[in-house]
């Protein structure tokens, strides 16, 4: 353990004794010795040989009183500032295992004050740390498992078309043609969430009419929804017509969501989008029908690449990126996003200001 605080503490301690023996010796001679004599001269008494004993019996007890205290303060200084600087010695222990990818260490809480809090925000970073590493090793992992099925798939019909084995024919490169569709799409998800990564620096907002952009999404899916025979429910609620956003982002949000809760309503199914206003912002909800969310996923369904077991199997198709994009792009806009599910329906809402 470096103790090179500790003795620097340590000694402005021993300093600061010091400094006050010099002052009450200095005090002693130049100001108590002229008043003793004084008061010698007052009243009559042998002043040489009486100040001398005064002087000396004082500094022998300046120098004693000094001694002691020195002792009693370096004793408790040493015990109390080493109680205290114990959380910075271990956060620079435990800094050095997260320097070397070890997120399992935290500093030990051992007071409410101030070094307390600074060692409960320390291991809150810490967490945040290990979270976000988990979630970048999930993410690599997943990336590579979403990449390595199309082009396993691609490697297979072309070895199979190189050797001769399969004849080629449409429905062959038609194939090939979704696999290559599916890596484009793919791609696609990465670069756009990667841009709401960094939508906070790029955001434009302004005044936008919320109806007339959510109708205007919806006719832009209305093929979509005919073609599954899903009904489509709305309901604006008055003084949640306008919100303050950035129309492009706002867009991809929207799309997002519409996408989403069209892949998971059955057909025949209805979707029920509603706008409701509350002091400063804007709620907006998308629901549909269908197998619910089970609780256990609920609070994960925005990370990136997640899919729980039930709500977001893989015959759903997609990369798990559609809800994450959501989430970035919101909080950007300082709003919030959340989702609630039962057996029967699910509905995924957003907040933006207004």
């Amino acid at each position: 353990m470096n103790n090179r605080l500790l003795r620097k503490l340590l000694l402005i301690i021993v300093l600061g004794i010091a400094l006050s023996i010099l002052i009450v010796w200095l005090a002693i001679d130049l100001f108590a010795a002229d008043y003793f004599s004084f008061l010698m001269e007052k009243y009559h008494l042998p002043k040489d040989e009486v100040q001398h004993i005064f002087l000396d019996a004082a500094h022998r007890y300046i120098i004693w009183a000094g001694f002691v205290a020195m002792m009693l303060a370096v004793s408790l200084g040493f015990l109390l500032i080493r109680r205290i600087l114990g959380p910075l010695y271990q956060m620079g222990i435990v800094t050095g295992k997260v320097a070397q990818g070890d997120y399992t260490e935290r500093v030990r809480v051992t007071s409410s004050d101030e070094i307390g809090e600074l060692a409960k925000s320390f291991n809150g970073m810490t967490d945040s740390l290990q979270r976000f590493e988990q979630l970048r090793e999930t993410m690599v992992a997943n990336v590579a498992h979403e990449l390595r099925a199309p082009l396993t798939n691609m490697r297979g019909y072309l070895e199979a078309l190189s050797d001769g084995i399969l004849p080629p024919s449409r429905k062959t490169f038609e194939l090939l043609h979704e696999e290559t569709l599916r890596l484009a799409a793919l791609s696609n998800d990465l670069l756009t969430l990667s841009s709401a990564d960094a939508a906070r620096s790029t955001l434009k907002p302004k005044k936008i009419n919320l109806r007339e952009y959510i109708l205007h999404a919806l006719d832009l899916f209305r093929i979509q929804f005919a073609a599954k025979e899903i009904a489509v429910e709305t309901e604006f609620i008055d003084g949640a017509d306008e919100v303050l956003a950035d129309p492009d982002k706002l867009g991809q949000v929207v799309h997002n969501l519409l996408q989403n809760v069209w892949q998971y309503t059955p057909r025949g199914g209805q979707v029920r989008v509603f706008v409701e206003p509350s002091p400063g912002w804007v709620r907006v909800t998308f629901g549909n029908p269908g197998a619910g969310i089970a609780e256990e996923d609920l609070p994960f369904i925005f990370e990136r690449f997640y899919r729980g077991e039930k709500s977001r199997s893989r015959e759903y198709g997609g990369a798990g990126i559609g809800l994450a994009i959501v989430k970035e792009l919101i909080e950007a806009h300082g709003g919030q996003i959340g989702a609630e599910s039962s057996a029967a329906e699910t509905h995924i809402w957003f907040t933006l200001p207004r």
